[in-house]
């Protein structure tokens, strides 16, 4: 096999995403640990300029990832989102209660631990919604990473829950995470939102005018103090989903398909490279046990799988309810650790709660992300592997139990 034919097979797998996450993350590590760290920083720290006229937009590389690239990957989530809602998995009420129920207690209980250790440090107390995020991507690539064994009812209900707490993460950022308003900008944004109702209602089914109009109030949200990658969310709900008059004609799924692999394989991998690279030669011991970083990861580790597990396994016995058909209460608890990997969303979140905290000095947050996120994916890794086998094992029994009792007969 050729190296074309074996890049091709390693894109097609399940876990290339997560693979190309952990070799970002990875990778900005090896350079921020070691005497090349003064590229990795001087590369982050490129001033780039966008210049139209008087309008101009100067960010150093970093901010450019983090405010351009992630709203393309909002945009992704937002075509998602909308897809599930209209014709997926939450189009039916009976799939999205207790995922809802899951994510609700997943956000809350984490959230609530990190504010324990951070209550009374007011520049630290703006972090509490870091450890609330869960990344589905990885989450997912953890999964596969256990074969087709993986019962499909988790995996549904992993996708589920993840959808939840991506809505929950985007109110949060666009209600808590905003910087000083500028009206004007705002007035902008506020006159594009029509114009794509507009499109939307004569049912244009070209994708060009709706990224022309996303792109003028991605500028506009930008300059207004809203955080910029909620135009992704806010354009991919005027996406049509399909024709009114040819239902082979889909913009959003269209949309959506030709997105994934640039998001996958390029956005999320860029976005790990350049938010992950702790220099661990200077951390000391009030940094590494402040309270920030160990609230996150206590948040993430602990936080993510008693607020789902405790909240779905409350609701189901007040309700009288029974698990989903193929879930055990050990797959379950499996989920809800894994869901404790925050890994990119809490990066994210983490940028905007501290970019501009004068006392960042005193505290790396990246540290209780990489090891809450690495723990849950490890311990949640091995309870869904143990849950497995005991399903392979009890189904050879009641095989073997099935062909003792016909050979009787």
């Amino acid at each position: 096999m050729n190296t074309s034919a074996r890049l091709n097979e390693f894109f097609k797998m399940e876990s290339a995403g997560g693979i190309l996450l952990i070799a970002g993350a990875a990778l900005a590590l090896l350079f921020a640990n070691t005497p090349l760290d003064f590229v990795y920083l001087l590369l982050l720290d490129t001033p780039v300029e966008v210049r139209v006229s008087e309008l101009s937009i100067a960010k150093p590389l970093l901010l450019w990832i983090n405010d351009g690239l992630m709203a393309i990957f909002f945009l992704l989530v937002g075509l998602e989102l909308k897809r599930e809602t209209l014709e997926g998995e939450l189009s039916d009420k009976k799939n999205i209660i207790l995922p809802g129920v899951g994510a609700f207690g997943g956000m809350a209980v984490p959230a609530l631990v990190y504010v324990l250790f951070n209550w009374d440090d007011p520049g630290a107390i703006v972090g509490w919604a870091i450890p609330a995020a869960t990344d589905i991507a990885f989450a997912l690539g953890v999964l596969s990473l256990l074969g087709k064994s993986v019962p499909t009812v988790l995996k549904i209900f992993l996708t589920s829950l993840a959808i939840f707490d991506d809505i929950g993460a985007i109110i949060i950022i666009a209600i808590f995470y905003t910087s000083k308003i500028s009206l004007i900008s705002l007035a902008v944004v506020m006159v594009c939102i029509p114009i794509l109702a507009v499109l939307n209602s004569k049912n244009v089914m070209s994708r060009s005018p709706y990224v022309v109009i996303g792109v003028i109030m991605w500028i506009a949200m930008l300059k207004s103090g809203v955080h910029a990658t909620l135009t992704g969310v806010i354009l991919a709900l005027f996406i049509p989903l399909k024709s009114e008059t040819d239902p082979k004609i889909t913009p959003l799924k269209d949309m959506e398909h030709g997105l994934h692999p640039w998001v996958s394989f390029f956005v999320l991998p860029v976005f790990a490279f350049a938010n992950a690279g702790i220099d661990f030669r200077s951390l000391t011991f009030d940094q590494v046990f402040h309270g920030v970083p160990v609230g996150i990861a206590a948040g993430l580790f602990i936080g993510k799988q008693v607020g789902i597990f405790g909240c779905c396994w409350l609701f189901i016995k007040i309700k009288g309810m029974e698990l989903p058909k193929g879930m055990s209460w050990t797959g379950l608890y499996g989920t809800a650790v894994l869901c404790g990997i925050g890994f990119t969303m809490s990066l994210f979140i983490s940028s905007l709660a501290f970019e501009e905290n004068g006392n960042q000095a005193l505290f790396d947050e990246r540290l209780g992300i990489l090891v809450g996120s690495l723990a849950s994916g490890i311990l949640g890794y091995f309870i869904i592997k143990r849950d497995i086998v005991k399903r392979k094992l009890s189904e050879g029994k009641t095989a073997v139990t099935d062909k003792t009792v016909s050979s009787h007969h």
